[in-house]
């Protein structure tokens, strides 16, 4: 574990997580969803890797850069038809190649037993969402579900976590963000929120430079982060 911003965290009330790259490793099932898109207008796949890179912001982010990226930009017209399409592709692989991050499941039953109350804050659609978690076994433990597509405005723009935090009934500065990439730590911060970045997530840059206040190699380190904010308090 490392330091990253100075803001000072707390043993939280709430804590709302991130999906893809931090609970769940799902690049390879986007990949797939991604590629079939592409196959089915005769265009060349993309690797898993290429994939990757371009998770993060929503659907349309991940289109608009895989279109990109085979040299095959969209007008807006067709982009607006890709996404239609995309729609059921994308929900034919949420979990056949997905797998959970190492510690996901163990962190959120130490903290459902520890009486934290958790949620997911994702700019996956919100159907998809609820599938992976479901799928897992994970969706019980959380008190708040938030899809990209639940919000008019998605992350790194505060409106989802703000949203999970009404439905968990937990102000922002009792609460903490947990995430991998810098769109989680803008969105943490325009929330007034502390974040923790877990290591080995979706980001392309150092997980030291995101600007997070706290850096965990994986989410098997969340707990005993946790365990000295207590300490500390």
């Amino acid at each position: 574990m490392s330091n990253g911003a100075a803001t000072t965290l707390r043993m939280p009330k709430a804590i709302l997580f991130d999906l893809d790259g931090t609970l769940v490793d799902s690049a390879a099932d986007i990949a797939a969803a991604v590629n079939e898109l592409l196959a089915g207008r005769g265009l060349p796949s993309l690797t898993v890797a290429q994939v990757t890179a371009m998770i993060g912001n929503g659907v349309e982010k991940l289109l608009e850069r895989a279109f990109a990226a085979v040299g095959t930009p969209l007008s807006a017209a067709e982009f607006e038809q890709a996404n239609r399409e995309m729609a059921p592709i994308y929900r034919r692989h949420t979990t056949r190649l997905t797998r959970l991050m190492p510690g996901a499941a163990e962190a959120l039953a130490q903290l459902h037993v520890a009486g934290v109350r958790m949620g997911v804050v994702t700019n996956k659609p919100q159907l998809a969402t609820r599938e992976v978690l479901l799928h897992f076994g994970i969706a019980e433990r959380l008190g708040a579900i938030v899809g990209g597509d639940a919000v008019t405005r998605k992350k790194p723009a505060p409106d989802a976590l703000l949203l999970a935090l009404d439905r968990l009934k937990v102000e922002p500065q009792d609460a903490l963000m947990v995430g991998d990439s810098v769109t989680d730590v803008e969105a943490a911060r325009a929330a007034n929120m502390p974040v923790i970045i877990i290591r080995g997530g979706y980001t392309q840059q150092p997980a030291e430079l995101l600007g997070a206040d706290l850096v965990c190699n994986s989410l098997l380190d969340l707990q005993a982060a946790l365990n000295g904010l207590r300490s500390a308090a």
